[in-house]
């Protein structure tokens, strides 16, 4: 029951974010934290099984500066070969104004995007089945559960990002550019959870998260703008 009132939570909160009320997104994913710290206390989790323990933030902490720094250093990379530059061509950001950007690096990313799914998917729902089926499971399960949560948002994603337009922009390439996100963030998924084993912090996989996002946004609105484009 409280596996299922932890699932119900986010396909609610998915639900309204991609499709009923996108224009609420960060209190919607405010409010969902909310309601799966009610629900993992109800389920006994404690500050550590979360990773937010003392120790945990602490060590958190430390690992944080240095996932931030190599992400901006791949990144950096990254945007040097022309073969990966074009995955920083994206729409959604490019056309931003300014004052939207600095919203979504500083306040829908990390108090919308990272706060839920990492609290979600590296907290609650990862500590609730390791507990029941050991780390192997909990991070199986999260990590699927972490692709899934990408389906609504990766529609149209051909269309916006210029790596992903190579799928076609048609219905059977937006089923596959879907697909690919899909597998791409369940992927994703499994690497984080080994952050957050191996860190034993949740600040450690949020650190990741936001800095991939975060960066991700603000290449992708610099790119255009460096080559006079806008």
């Amino acid at each position: 029951m409280r596996m299922f009132c932890a699932l119900a939570v986010l396909v609610g909160a998915n639900l309204l974010n991609n499709w009923l009320a996108p224009g609420a997104y960060v209190l919607t994913c405010v409010v969902g934290a909310a309601a799966l710290l009610l629900i993992a206390r109800w389920d006994g989790l404690t500050r550590a099984d979360l990773g937010l323990d003392t120790g945990a933030l602490r060590r958190g902490l430390w690992w944080a500066p240095f996932l931030v720094c190599a992400v901006l250093a791949v990144f950096l990379v990254g945007l040097a070969l022309p073969a990966i530059r074009e995955a920083f061509e994206d729409e959604r950001a490019a056309g931003l104004p300014l004052g939207q950007l600095l919203w979504r690096v500083l306040i829908r990313v990390p108090v919308g995007t990272v706060l839920l799914e990492e609290f979600a998917f590296r907290g609650v729902l990862w500590a609730m089945v390791r507990r029941r089926r050991g780390t192997a499971w909990a991070t199986a399960v999260s990590s699927l559960l972490f692709g899934l949560w990408h389906v609504l948002p990766s529609r149209g994603l051909s269309r916006a990002n210029a790596a992903a337009a190579v799928f076609g922009t048609g219905p059977a390439g937006s089923a596959l550019s879907v697909a690919a996100a899909v597998v791409a963030t369940t992927a994703a998924g499994v690497v984080l959870c080994e952050l957050r084993r191996r860190s034993g912090s949740l600040l450690a996989p949020v650190a990741l998260h936001w800095a991939v996002n975060g960066f991700g946004y603000v290449l992708a609105w610099a790119v255009p703008r460096w080559r006079g484009e806008d």
